[in-house]
């Protein structure tokens, strides 16, 4: 383990990896069983500021804005949640504020926390291009932003997963289990969120060293809202035209699609496909853990300690610790039909 331990630490140290490097690394990790992987990782430990405990931090007297894109998703409404609870356990009044999925909403609600002059505000995903302008008024009215899996030249620290990694996890194991060989179909509906982007191209990354995987045209089209039911209707239709034999894998950049592709696999029993996704929802593991499910992999995120780091990194700053790096990466890991039930204690989800 100690080998795989300067690896690891090597390469978050470094950033991005080149995909044959890290097709290396994800064939060694895998090799780890999920007793050894819970046993070692225990409760991972964000990047942080030497010498300020969380213990130490405060935010009494503060009031911090809390502005989201939506929280109909599971992975939204933990990271909302946990910020909110963050702000509240050390001393500080949130403003939270949730788009319900609305970008002129949520550009409405950022003119109205700018109009409150909050100590700091914290902005949680959406739609990159709609948002750098406002993120920018942010910044220029002399409020310190913070953002959570949302990568602005704007925010003074962005705190997310490391979604390089998350998407070539994600792609190794899609590519190994079906051999290296087969058409998948992908959903890209939201490339304009950029952790969709990153796990998208970096799927792409990784797919230049299998030939022979192929990518269906054209691609899927994922929607919010009724996600579900129209990854169903679309995968569904599909499989009428595409025999058995025909498709080997679907991917998604996140997991709501890969719970209406997998309903649609599992009804029409094409079982010889297999669904990939990120962020380890409830369900979704729950799917990956079924051994009669057509899931295969989910990469599972913790959304409820991103949004609490995101807010130490606040308090932190707001104390006079401006050292902060540009992004916080909290650890994610990749949960398959071999250790799904470590991974699911692991993660504190109920069997």
């Amino acid at each position: 383990m100690k080998i795989i331990e300067s690896i690891c630490s090597a390469s978050v140290q470094h950033g991005p990896r080149h995909p044959a490097f890290s097709i290396f690394l994800g064939l060694t990790l895998g090799a780890l069983t999920a007793s050894q992987l819970v046993a070692q990782t225990g409760s991972p430990t964000p990047g942080s500021s030497p010498g300020q405990s969380d213990n130490q931090l405060s935010l009494s007297g503060k009031k911090i804005g809390i502005t989201v894109i939506g929280t109909d998703h599971y992975w939204d409404l933990r990271a909302y949640q946990g910020q909110i609870d963050e702000v509240k356990r050390l001393g500080g009044t949130p403003i939270a504020l949730d788009a319900g999925r609305n970008d002129g909403r949520q550009i409405s609600q950022i003119q109205t926390l700018i109009a409150q002059k909050p100590d700091a505000i914290i902005e949680q995903l959406g739609t990159l291009s709609v948002l750098e302008p406002w993120l920018e008024k942010i910044r220029k009215s002399g409020i310190p932003l913070f953002t959570v899996d949302t990568a602005s030249s704007s925010s003074i620290n962005d705190t997310t997963s490391d979604n390089f990694f998350i998407g070539e996890q994600l792609a190794i194991q899609l590519a190994n289990d079906i051999h290296g060989e087969g058409n998948i179909l992908v959903f890209n509906g939201f490339y304009g969120v950029p952790v969709c982007a990153i796990r998208y191209d970096e799927l792409k990354e990784v797919l230049k060293f299998y030939p022979k995987i192929k990518v269906i045209e054209p691609e899927l089209r994922d929607v919010i809202p009724n996600t579900v039911q129209n990854a169903y209707s679309q995968v569904t239709e599909l499989l009428t035209k595409y025999p058995k034999g025909s498709i080997a894998a679907i991917w998604s950049a996140w997991d709501v699609p890969q719970v209406g592709a997998t309903e649609a696999l599992d009804a029409a029993h094409r079982n010889e496909i297999k669904t990939y996704g990120v962020d380890g929802s409830p369900d979704v593991v729950a799917l990956v853990k079924d051994s009669s499910s057509g899931a295969a992999a989910v990469v599972a995120q913790q959304p409820y300690l991103i949004g609490k780091t995101a807010v130490d990194n606040v308090a932190r700053y707001l104390s006079g610790d401006h050292d902060l790096p540009p992004y916080s990466f909290v650890s994610a890991v990749l949960v398959t039909k071999q250790n799904a039930d470590a991974m699911q204690k692991f993660l504190g989800q109920r069997p």
